[in-house]
């Protein structure tokens, strides 16, 4: 288990772009992270302002996602992970604050510095969005995702 600090050595995102809050599992092929939404995100002060309802956008679930899985790439490497694609993205039901997002990522595809994963997000174990995402390392940027 690794809390935010744990976090923080690992992906250099800081305020208010890092959006994982704990990692509960790791290993070479999953890692479980957690995501707790707060309504005094600055997200919360412009997307649906009042008198709509809070609900986090869908690319912030996603990045959340992304970042969970850049662990399965860089946790054990001194390089960054970049987001070079996402396939099959579904989101089922809106998350709001007080939600607290559990989000695994295993892993379907892995390459020397490229990983492709399958992520999902659940809150109180419903499933409210997945995707596949890919990621290569900031030294292999040239590597093809599709192969």
């Amino acid at each position: 288990m690794r809390d935010i600090e744990g976090i923080r050595d690992v992906l250099p995102l800081r305020f208010p772009y890092l959006m994982l809050d704990r990692i509960l599992e790791e290993d070479n092929e999953q890692v479980v992270a957690l995501k707790n939404v707060t309504i005094d995100e600055p997200v919360f002060q412009g997307h649906f302002a009042p008198p709509g309802p809070a609900v986090l956008p869908g690319t912030l679930i996603l990045e959340a996602m992304a970042q969970t899985a850049a662990f399965l790439l860089v946790r054990d490497r001194e390089t960054l992970g970049y987001l070079v694609g996402v396939d099959r993205a579904h989101f089922r039901r809106p998350v709001v604050p007080g939600d607290q997002l559990r989000l695994t990522a295993r892993v379907v595809r892995r390459r020397e510095a490229l990983v492709k994963a399958e992520v999902t997000a659940t809150v109180d174990g419903e499933a409210v969005a997945s995707a596949v995402v890919t990621l290569v390392t900031a030294e292999a940027q040239d590597v093809d995702p599709a192969r």
